[in-house]
Formats: C-alpha cells, structure tokens, sequence
C-alpha cells in the first residue's frame, strides 16, 4: 500500500528544515574553528614559558658558576679589554671598571664582544649555552655592613644571558663582593 500526498499538501513544503541544518552546521563550524585557535594560542603560550623558564635557569646557573669561579681567581683587571683570568681549573672572563658616565652599558651595547660561554646547561634540542661576563667595580667596599670595618671587599658585577635566536631570551645580573 502506497500512501499518496495529497496535492495540496505537497505545494506547502518549503525545506525551512534543510535552512535549519545548514544554519547550525555553520555555527557549530564557527565553534569549532574558534576552539582550534584557542587551544593552539594556548599552546604557544605554554611552550613560549617553558622555554623562557629554561633560558632563566641556565642564565642564573651561569651566574652561580661564575660567583663561584671568582672566588677562586680573584681577577682585578685594570685597564684595557676584557681578558681570561684563570687559577687552577677556574676561568673568568673579566673586564676593567666601566667608563664614569658611559653612554650605554656594556650588557646593552650591541657593539660589545667580550661575552664569553659558560658550562652549557641540558642536553640534546634542549641545551643552552649562556654566555657571561664579569665587571671589576675595585676595592673601594666595605665587606661588612659596618661602614668603620676595616676590610676591604672586591666587588663585581656579574652578567649572564642565554636564549636568542628565536628563543626566549633573559639577562640577570648580581653584585658580588669577594676578599
């Protein structure tokens, strides 16, 4: 048995239901579209702190190894270029105090070529190698909080960077006083 439509039911039908389906198929695209974008975003965002956070850490490693490398050597550059200073197995990479009212530090100056590598950090893809170097302040520092002490410190500024070339980058630095 066929069931026939009668004629004037067959004239109503004007497919509002194909309209419908094509609306939400687009909508949930759009959604769906949107919630791609987000989590890849997302996923930039994450790997962009974790590499920052390894550039931070071989950057402050750098800056440990060299604090304990000065106390070893003990360099006093007077004038000239930066230059190795070295004691047993111990090497800094130090340079003479700053020019009094210097342009540009020395850590900025992109002309500045007296960085020198440290003891890289990681292995395989993730190795970084930071590069350092070491200012010598003088002699002119109490090595106590007492200002009548009579020893005097050595002081240093210490500068470490690793990452660059299309990684995070990050620059510390510290003061460091040895007798």
């Amino acid at each position: 048995m066929s069931r026939t439509i009668p004629g004037s039911l067959r004239h109503r039908q004007t497919g509002v239901a194909l309209i419908v389906a094509l609306i939400m198929v687009v909508i949930m695209s759009l959604l769906g579209l949107a919630g791609v974008r987000m989590i890849s975003q997302e996923e930039k965002m994450v790997a962009y702190t974790y590499d920052r956070t390894l550039t931070f850490q071989a950057a402050e490693a750098a800056l440990r190894q060299i604090e304990n490398s000065i106390d070893q050597v003990k360099p006093e550059p007077i004038a000239g270029a930066c230059a190795d200073f070295t004691s047993g197995t111990f090497t800094v990479r130090a340079c003479p105090p700053p020019a009094a009212g210097a342009a540009v530090p020395r850590w900025m100056d992109t002309a500045f070529n007296g960085w020198s590598n440290a003891t890289a950090v990681g292995t395989g893809t993730l190795a970084i190698t930071p590069q350092y170097f070491v200012e010598y302040l003088g002699t002119g520092f109490p090595c106590s909080l007492d200002p009548s002490a009579i020893p005097v410190c050595k002081r240093y500024r210490v500068t470490a960077r690793a990452g660059g070339n299309g990684r995070a980058e990050v620059m510390v630095q510290s003061l460091y006083a040895s007798d």
